[in-house]
């Protein structure tokens, strides 16, 4: 369905537009490991973007594993997110320790999401429902936890 994988194209592209240009120039280690996370995320999800626009021959196993990496690394949010650090390059906003409650529910979703994802891919027809779970679960932090 084209609808579908335009609507997961334009999630991908705003959830994770300036990943790799923000690392650039940070100095707290802390910072610096979630921005690599994060990155990493965003790398796993352009594997299944790439996919889903027909850019690249879907394979079940790779979409699989893309998925599965992306829920290991969503697992990892909470920790690297714990303390309240900073870094004049970070994208993070000071809400995250706020509301970490919150903060911790929506990287939770994005795990479920992402497990649903590697259990459930097994066509090219399964990508645009789950990048939209994938993509959504990314949004719904993004737009309150990150700075525009």
């Amino acid at each position: 369905c084209d609808a579908m994988r335009m609507i997961a194209a334009a999630v991908l592209a705003f959830a994770f537009s300036g990943v790799a240009l923000a690392h650039e120039g940070v100095k707290n280690p802390a910072v610096k490991a979630r921005m690599h996370v994060m990155g990493q995320i965003g790398a796993a999800t352009e594997v299944l973007g790439k996919r889903a626009k027909g850019e690249t021959p879907f394979d079940a196993d790779v979409a699989q594993a893309s998925a599965a990496e992306i829920a290991r690394l969503s697992g990892e949010i909470d920790a690297l997110f714990t303390a309240e650090e900073t870094d004049p390059k970070s994208e993070a906003l000071p809400k995250i320790w706020v509301s970490f409650s919150d903060f911790s529910a929506k990287s939770k979703s994005l795990q479920e999401a992402a497990t649903e994802a590697a259990n459930g891919v097994s066509s090219p027809d399964d990508l645009p429902s789950a990048l939209q779970g994938i993509g959504a679960a990314c949004l719904s932090c993004h737009k309150v936890y990150r700075k525009p």
